[in-house]
């Protein structure tokens, strides 16, 4: 599908840092880019801003790159790294620079310094106005300089903002920002538009934390001649009390929610929620998120981060997965923590067991705390509260009930008649034989229902396990 107002396929990316972990941010901006471009046919493209050596690593690009494919979301191309294009942004630099739309600078930082000083000290607008803007080349010594944007100096910049509306930047406010450094390296600022253009950004999605450079970028854009693309500037994400989502307020990194066991479907649909709406929907699949993702339904507000709402949607997920689905996903998990792998036999187990655990689990941590009966194998040491279950009436009454489970046929209904025929025989409620069920069966006293557990370990491992505990 193309943009409609430009008749161009729709391309968009998402353009991180290298600099540390990916944050839940970068992310829901990742997945409203992704969401928007597949939703319309369009491309996805990812770019690595590494311009900042200092700070950018290979193991930070690593954690991006694991994210992004945790979170399913795939990119047409080629990662771009925007450092190894810094011969074509100086080049648009020099084009800039022979018509006149850039200019040489050989103000020193310490003159910026003491006049920006002298400013302050005198109440007046620290922004710098460079005295070598129109000195003829003639008149210009054989120093060091900076390459500067000739930015207009009355007027004002318009962007027309898809989420935040029309914005308006006076340009007496703006400086003529560096676009090369003394040593010949280009600036960030210069760099994104460049990219942007050569890689035929159209919908440039990111977040609001970027609005005050863009009209910097448009004056780029229009000395280059170059189509602006369109614009939406997303609010930030907050914690649960208004302020911006740090780690005081619980995880920040996307890995730390795979490490927590929350199911990628589960993280995508909530970040799709964290600042978009479509009506009241808040559980809805990929598949749903692409037919109905638009620019028009992200708020201006910012989204506040809520584990509570995450929870919830991410257990709708677990249970709403197909069980064949749902263990491989539980393989990874464990991967990404560093826990042991399941054996052939777990899997299996766990398989038969994820019908009556799954509907209650919130993640896939809980999903396997849950199915933890299918998982163990004998001798089983009980916990503290399923040893209390198994004081010497219990295990009496459990050597009792034995034989008549193993002569029965190993289906739900007899498995229930049997239980409740010898309970009601020895003027026991159904509980407390169930107490003593669990404990046997699981080594614990919350579960499933002792049934399901029976039905799931089958005939010979259950009366298996209650021998041992009838010992």
């Amino acid at each position: 599908m193309s943009d409609t107002s430009t008749g161009a396929q729709i391309v968009t990316r998402i353009a991180p840092s290298p600099t540390g972990f990916m944050h839940i941010g970068t992310a829901r901006a990742a997945l409203f880019n992704w969401l928007y471009a597949r939703g319309r046919g369009g491309k996805f493209l990812l770019r690595i801003e590494d311009t900042d050596r200092a700070r950018s690593t290979p193991e930070a690009t690593a954690a991006i790159l694991r994210g992004m494919n945790w979170l399913g979301l795939d990119h047409d191309g080629e990662a771009v790294s925007q450092f190894e294009r810094a011969s074509r942004h100086a080049e648009v630099a020099h084009a800039m620079l022979a018509k006149g739309d850039a200019y040489k600078c050989f103000s020193t930082q310490e003159e910026i310094a003491a006049f920006r000083e002298a400013a302050q000290a005198e109440g007046k607008s620290t922004l710098f106005r460079s005295p070598w803007r129109d000195t003829p080349e003639s008149e210009q010594p054989d120093a060091p300089f900076v390459l500067r944007l000739r930015a207009p100096l009355d007027g004002q910049t318009v962007i027309e903002d898809e989420v935040q509306g029309t914005v308006t930047f006076k340009n007496a406010t703006l400086d003529d920002m560096v676009l090369l450094r003394s040593d010949g390296t280009p600036t960030y600022m210069l760099a994104v538009v460049v990219d942007d253009h050569d890689m035929g950004v159209t919908h440039v999605i990111r977040g609001d934390d970027h609005l005050s450079n863009t009209p910097r970028q448009v004056q780029i854009y229009a000395a280059m001649g170059w189509p602006l693309p369109v614009y939406a500037h997303l609010p930030l994400v907050l914690g649960p009390d208004g302020k911006k989502l740090s780690k005081r307020h619980g995880a920040t990194g996307v890995e730390e929610y795979r490490a927590m066991g929350y199911p990628a479907s589960a993280m995508r649909n909530y970040l799709a929620r964290l600042g978009w709406s479509h009506g009241d929907d808040e559980f809805f699949t990929d598949a749903q998120a692409l037919e109905w993702f638009d620019l028009s339904g992200i708020n201006k507000s910012a989204g506040r981060f809520d584990f509570k709402k995450l929870d919830h949607i991410s257990g709708q997920h677990i249970a709403a997965t197909e069980d064949d689905a749902l263990i491989p996903m539980i393989e990874g998990y464990l991967q990404s923590i560093d826990a042991a792998a399941l054996s052939a036999s777990q899997k299996e187990t766990l398989a038969k067991a994820l019908y009556c655990v799954k509907e209650r689990a919130k993640t896939l941590g809980d999903l396997i705390d849950k199915a933890h009966f299918a998982l163990i194998s004998r001798p089983i040491t009980p916990d503290e509260k399923a040893e209390k279950a198994l004081n010497p009436v219990s295990r009496g009454i459990l050597a009792e009930l034995t034989p008549h489970l193993q002569s029965a046929s190993w289906v739900r209904e007899e498995l229930e008649e049997v239980a409740n025929n010898f309970a009601a025989g020895k003027d026991l409620k159904f509980g407390q034989l169930a107490g003593p069920l669990r404990a046997a069966l699981s080594g614990r006293s919350a579960t499933p229902s002792v049934f399901d557990m029976m039905l799931v370990l089958g005939r010979e491992e259950s009366l298996a396990r209650l021998a041992d505990a009838a010992r």
